[in-house]
């Protein structure tokens, strides 16, 4: 990798580091609009994927927020018992779980309307700016993701 500095183990250099930074920043930014709704920022991934597509099945879940059962099953519960959503398993396949939000979960998403319009104002970048970031980082996940499952055998 080329860089323009001589020292290229400052953390100031460092992709991953800005990542990380930017990741907790935007964290922290997302806080006091998702205690509101009394979700953390995890959940909250779990309610946009549904209000998305309501009745997936929790391997699409995993797949869609890039988690594991085991990460995905205790935040699951929460919103359950916080009567969001419900998790039914399927008539035709007694091993399959299905999500599902309940009339609270629905009707939560009115009130998360005017989050991502926040976070994009608190970000001091415009919307084009914003876009190219987001599609620079999936471009960037697909390229790691290719490059872990080459190195290591599996994609997670």
């Amino acid at each position: 990798m080329f860089f323009l500095v001589s020292d290229a183990f400052t953390l100031d250099q460092q992709v991953c580091f800005a990542l990380y930074r930017a990741s907790r920043a935007t964290t922290a930014v997302y806080r006091p609009h998702l205690d509101r709704l009394g979700l953390t920022y995890p959940q909250y991934l779990v309610m946009l994927a549904l209000w998305e597509r309501d009745g997936r099945g929790v391997q699409d879940l995993c797949d869609a927020l890039d988690l594991d059962t085991g990460t995905l099953s205790p935040l699951l519960k929460r919103l359950e018992t916080a009567g969001l959503i419900e998790r039914r398993r399927q008539s035709t396949d007694e091993r399959r779980v299905v999500v599902h939000l309940t009339g609270a979960g629905t009707d939560m998403r009115s009130g998360a309307q005017d989050i991502p319009e926040c976070i994009a104002r608190a970000s001091g970048l415009d919307i084009p700016e914003l876009l190219a970031l987001r599609d620079t980082l999936h471009t960037m996940t697909a390229a790691l993701r290719t490059t872990s499952t080459h190195t290591t055998g599996s994609a997670r």
